[in-house]
């Protein structure tokens, strides 16, 4: 009995298309009736049939041009007009449209709900934040059932991505300690050429334990918060110190704002410029406001990254065996990083061979508005 009883979405449907099927045929009939004389002549007929075609005649008040013979004799009928019949058929139809309209908002409204949480819930596991969770005792019964099963799921993702980080942050502090103090012992003797190999693959494990901890690290109380900057000066700045150094970088544009949390993008251009450089032999870089986006456009002269693998590149320790691998300081961590930190600020990173041979990267943020002081 209690299954019988609930309120379930099949129940609200049905219930709603018999209501509007009610409601339409006898907002049409009386309609139709209210407009025929004859009716107004004595009592209400039954309903006709649907749509309503004919009255029976009430016997008081025969209209003279509304008889027609047949094969029984005179038939006391009358066919409705075209009007008449135009409006029947429009009081149904909006009617019915209306009640579809408004139903499918109705019915399409818990969908609506978690279509937003699911967007959410990405977006606080990316910033180590709580998960957002549905209110499960709101809704019929098949609602009730998906908020408790999104909420359950909610929680077990939570519990994996900080159990992840923390035990990723455990392993790494546990392996810093004795490799400091194996990198305090070979500093000694740095003059033996393998101590200073071993020195060196200590810093590069120090190093890649830096890059996995970024992986896990999200946004949490701490993240930088965003401000109104002026990319294009802050790209500059960057090209300005690599040029000093004698590497092959130029930097071209205008002025462009945009809301971004400087370290973090002077750290992906950084990184994006230097692939251009150890990969692609110089880097060209150009920051340009287009519409309401502000791209940041780093090319090269290099081979450039094979279609197929332009996607895979952007994942966490995937390498490009070829040409970026370890043994030229390839970890298969920094785009994924570089990705990672400009979409934690709204920004999108996409990469594409040109044409003319080489490798684009392309940023793109959302420009800021500028407003004018006071004078």
């Amino acid at each position: 009995m209690k299954a019988l009883l609930a309120d379930t979405l099949f129940k609200r449907l049905f219930a709603l298309m018999w209501l509007a099927l009610v409601i339409s045929n006898a907002v049409a009939f009386f309609a139709i009736a209210l407009n025929v004389p004859m009716i107004a002549a004595g009592p209400l007929p039954i309903f006709p049939s649907l749509p309503p075609v004919s009255f029976a005649h009430h016997p008081g008040a025969p209209p003279a041009g509304a008889l027609r013979d047949g094969p029984g004799g005179p038939s006391h009928e009358f066919g409705l007009s075209t009007t008449m019949t135009l409006l029947d058929y429009g009081i149904r139809l909006s009617i019915i449209g209306l009640a579809a309209w408004l139903g499918a908002r109705w019915l399409s409204a818990p969908m609506r709900r978690l279509q937003s949480a699911s967007r959410a819930l990405g977006q606080s596991l990316a910033r180590s934040e709580v998960p957002p969770a549905l209110d499960e005792r709101a809704g019929t019964v098949e609602v009730r059932e998906t908020a408790h099963v999104f909420n359950e799921m909610s929680r077990q993702l939570g519990e994996q991505v900080n159990s992840r980080a923390l035990l990723v942050a455990a392993i790494s502090h546990d392996l810093r300690t004795p490799l400091t103090r194996i990198r305090m012992r070979l500093e000694g003797s740095e003059d033996d050429p393998l101590t200073a190999r071993s020195i060196a693959d200590i810093h590069e494990m120090d190093d890649l334990i830096e890059s996995a901890l970024e992986v896990f690290r999200g946004s949490g109380a701490h993240e930088e918060a965003s401000e109104v900057t002026d990319v294009h000066a802050l790209v500059q700045a960057l090209v300005d110190d690599l040029a000093d150094l004698g590497q092959p970088v130029s930097v071209r544009g205008t002025p462009a704002q945009a809301r971004v949390q400087t370290a973090a993008l002077r750290r992906v251009v950084s990184n994006l410029v230097n692939n251009a450089l150890r990969y692609g032999k110089r880097a060209d870089v150009g920051v340009h406001a287009e519409g309401d986006e502000v791209r940041i456009v780093i090319e090269d002269e290099g081979p450039g990254i094979a279609p197929a693998q332009l996607e895979a590149v952007l994942q966490p320790f995937y390498r490009l065996e070829a040409s970026r691998n370890r043994l030229t300081g390839g970890s298969g961590l920094g785009l994924y990083i570089a990705r990672d930190l400009l979409a934690r600020q709204g920004g999108t990173l996409t990469l594409e061979n040109r044409t003319e041979g080489g490798l684009r990267a392309t940023i793109v943020f959302r420009r800021a508005e500028v407003i004018p002081r006071a004078g």
